[in-house]
């Protein structure tokens, strides 16, 4: 079997989980610090924030901005449904809007019809590793002052017009889950520029503390315990899971060199099927592939199901692109939204699949998937 993607793990992994445990600090602590400042240095951005997971990134970002009921959150029609829980967490209102079909990213057009006097933040998705049109985005959101949350949950070390993605909008939001380029098995870091917004953070993923009460109050000692002003959560990530996102960080530059060698290779060898859609638009130069994702040009959700069918029976792992989450039970339900409300991210559900790309995989593995995708194609 080929699958989909694997963590790339050695002993480094091993050896900074094994200083943590002799540490006995296995909380939050001087490793999360560690791997806070590798990501914050990585995408230039002034803070970083570990937690839980790129869900709770997005919780995060949502509560830092204080959007609640009454606000509109304004989400690309094809993303991981993440992208538009974050709004409704807080009770806000996703509203969805199309994709660009050449890359699966928000197209800027739809984003700007859609804004109404209740607009307060975009989610900006740098889909499969791709940056968004942030030139774009952000020339329709400043002058209103609509906020921009970036949903980078697959884009660490992307790029965008050379910048890297995570503090180009207001507050970035990382995953760094077990199919990531960067995995602590379950984790994700929110970023930003913002001083008040990463305090907001910080409070409130750790029980909404808002430090110590001040001198007057009692003088301070072994007594002295936190305030807690706002609400919060326990959203913080372990120093044992930090510790393999440092081993990880040190290996980031060499881990997206061989993912973008890998895609430049499927596109290569698969340029001339004219049955295909490659993913070649873009800021393609920033693209860091965390998936490879093709379109299949004609017969829609019946023959690409074909098509992964076949690729299975071969041992190949493949997975659609990913959801178009306005036609899942929770949004279509609660907004009566109609099924072609937004045709290219239809279009872009039922026709993507996703080939595998492994750590180090050799061109003969690569070979054998392009083979048996031709094969499938014409059958």
């Amino acid at each position: 079997m080929i699958s989909i993607t694997e963590p790339s793990f050695d002993d480094s992994e091993v050896e900074m989980v094994r200083s943590v445990l002799a540490s006995k600090w296995v909380t939050q602590g001087p490793m999360t610090e560690r791997f806070e400042a590798a990501i914050a240095a990585n995408q230039r951005a002034r803070h970083a924030m570990a937690c839980t997971s790129c869900t709770a990134a997005l919780h995060l970002a949502a509560m830092a901005l204080e959007l609640g009921p009454g606000d509109e959150v304004i989400v690309p029609a094809f993303t991981w449904i993440t992208s538009a829980h974050a709004a409704e967490y807080v009770g806000a209102k996703a509203v969805f809007v199309d994709v660009d079909l050449a890359t699966f990213n928000i197209d800027p057009a739809a984003l700007e019809a859609a804004i109404t006097p209740r607009t307060r933040a975009v989610v900006a998705v740098h889909l499969f590793g791709l940056a968004a049109p942030m030139d774009e985005i952000r020339a329709i959101c400043g002058p209103r002052g609509i906020r921009i949350i970036e949903d980078a949950a697959c884009a660490i070390a992307t790029t965008y017009k050379g910048a890297p993605v995570g503090a180009i909008g207001d507050l970035g939001c990382f995953s760094f889950h077990p199919r990531k380029v960067v995995t602590t098995g379950e984790g994700g870091a929110v970023t930003t520029n913002d001083d008040r917004l990463a305090a907001m953070v910080r409070s409130q993923r750790n029980h909404g503390a808002t430090g110590q009460p001040g001198d007057e109050v009692e003088p301070h000692g072994p007594w002295t315990m936190a305030t807690f002003d706002r609400i919060g959560f326990n959203l913080r990530l372990s120093d044992i899971q930090a510790a393999v996102g440092v081993a990880q960080m040190a290996k980031l530059d060499r881990l997206v060199a061989d993912r973008r060698a890998s895609a430049r290779y499927y596109t290569r060898n698969l340029r001339e099927v004219n049955d295909l859609v490659l993913p070649v638009a873009g800021d393609v130069e920033g693209h860091t592939f965390q998936s490879y994702v093709i379109r299949i040009g004609e017969g829609g959700r019946k023959r690409r199901n074909a098509v992964m069918a076949a690729l299975a029976k071969a041992g190949m792992q493949t997975r659609p692109g990913t959801h178009a989450p306005y036609r899942l039970g929770y949004y279509r339900d609660k907004y009566a939204i109609a099924a072609d409300a937004f045709p290219n991210a239809l279009e872009a559900e039922d026709t993507t699949i996703t080939l595998p790309i492994v750590p180090f995989m050799g061109h003969s593995e690569q070979d054998r998937v392009i083979d048996e995708l031709r094969q499938a194609l014409k059958n």
